[in-house]
């Protein structure tokens, strides 16, 4: 499971996996962005970075299509 990093919801893009807090930039070269790419493909959602933020399947369409911009 995933949570948004704080800036992520300012432009800077990055997530947190919570298994052991690693900050995921959002880089289509990095191998743990290519793995939370294929999480959001089966339909999942990160948490959002602030309490009683959202995350939309908006913002996760838009950020597939970032990091796989041949896909």
């Amino acid at each position: 499971m995933y949570k948004l990093n704080l800036p992520a919801t300012l432009g800077l893009n990055s997530v947190i996996r919570l298994s052991d807090n690693a900050c995921i930039p959002f880089d289509p070269a990095n191998t743990d962005a290519q793995a939370f790419v294929k999480w959001l493909q089966e339909k999942n959602l990160p948490e959002p970075a602030e309490e009683g933020g959202i995350v939309t399947q908006e913002w996760a369409t838009e950020t597939i299509a970032k990091l796989l911009p041949n896909g």
